[in-house]
């Protein structure tokens, strides 16, 4: 078979996705003959009709195998036209990576001493998110995303690195905390810190202490775990973090794991066509190798079945 070229495919990609040879032309800045003459040598590449259309109709239609090829390319044609786009305007090698502010701070120091270690001259930009970083990876701003949801989404697929548990943290002159599963009653009155709205540990928090109907009324809320600590610290109220996020040197707290609360899931998701590349293969790696034990809890064998993976 004849190698395709980029510009044959996105010729074709542009007609099927308009519904016109016109509407592609001024699309791709070319003439009407051009966009069909691509089309029609896509055609004889594949061995196979991809469009019909009628001498002077307006709007063309795809045959079976001109949907099924645009299928195959849509959405994944444009991620990847504006990854060079990105890659071409700033003229040096990136991987850019979102996560909540939480992971990177606290856990990400030995991951990054070690993809440095094998890619130095890669350039690491991290956007500290919980909320919107599938839609950044669609739309091309990410390449990777380390991130407790799961999309759902073909176009970013996710495989689970573990997970992990969740602690309640509050002023160490509040004296002991009762257990685990008394925790709402006791929480009732009490001021509660806690992430910005949309974020999942705010979520799970607020799910969590209203259990038996409580009303639940943050006084701070805030971006990252560490804010939210440093709050805690303070004397402010109490939250609910990930258990990893405090250490020994937390004199003026004290905390509680929440046994009875389900654990934490993190995945690590990418654009579907960059899981085998390299840098995000070493990245996934040292993820694992970082995390997975001394932080996260590994996947039981029946999560392994889910559909991340």
């Amino acid at each position: 078979m004849a190698k395709i070229s980029l510009t044959l495919i996105q010729t074709f990609y542009q007609v099927a996705r308009l519904g016109s040879f016109s509407g592609a032309a001024r699309e791709l800045n070319l003439s009407y003959q051009s966009a069909a003459n691509h089309v029609r040598r896509l055609e004889q590449i594949l061995k196979g009709k991809l469009i019909d259309s009628e001498q002077g109709a307006k709007r063309i239609s795809l045959t079976p195998r001109g949907r099924a090829l645009y299928n195959l390319l849509h959405p994944e044609l444009d991620i990847m036209l504006e990854r060079l786009t990105k890659l071409i305007e700033n003229q040096r090698s990136s991987l850019r990576v979102g996560m909540p502010q939480a992971i990177f701070y606290y856990l990400f120091t030995n991951i990054l001493s070690r993809f440095r270690e094998v890619f130095p001259e890669i350039e690491f930009a991290v956007y500290e998110r919980d909320t919107v970083l599938a839609e950044l990876v669609k739309n091309g701003s990410l390449d990777v995303c380390i991130s407790e949801r799961y999309f759902g989404d073909p176009v970013v697929p996710q495989r689970l690195l573990g997970s992990y548990r969740l602690s309640c943290v509050y002023p160490e002159s509040w004296g002991e905390l009762p257990d685990p599963q008394d925790i709402p009653s006791w929480a009732e009155g009490r001021p509660f810190i806690t992430y910005e709205p949309g974020q999942t540990l705010r979520n799970l928090a607020v799910d969590f202490l209203a259990r038996d109907g409580a009303i639940v009324q943050p006084v701070v809320s805030t971006s990252g775990s560490s804010s939210v600590k440093r709050c805690v610290a303070e004397g402010l109220g109490f939250s609910i973090i990930p258990s990893w996020c405090v250490g020994p040197k937390d004199h003026t707290i004290r905390s509680k794991k929440l046994t009875n609360l389900p654990e934490v899931r993190v995945y690590f998701g990418t654009a579907g066509f960059l899981q085998k590349h390299p840098m995000v293969q070493q990245l996934f790696d040292d993820c694992r190798r970082e995390l997975v034990g001394p932080v996260l809890d590994p996947p039981r064998a029946s999560e392994l079945s889910l559909p991340p993976l």
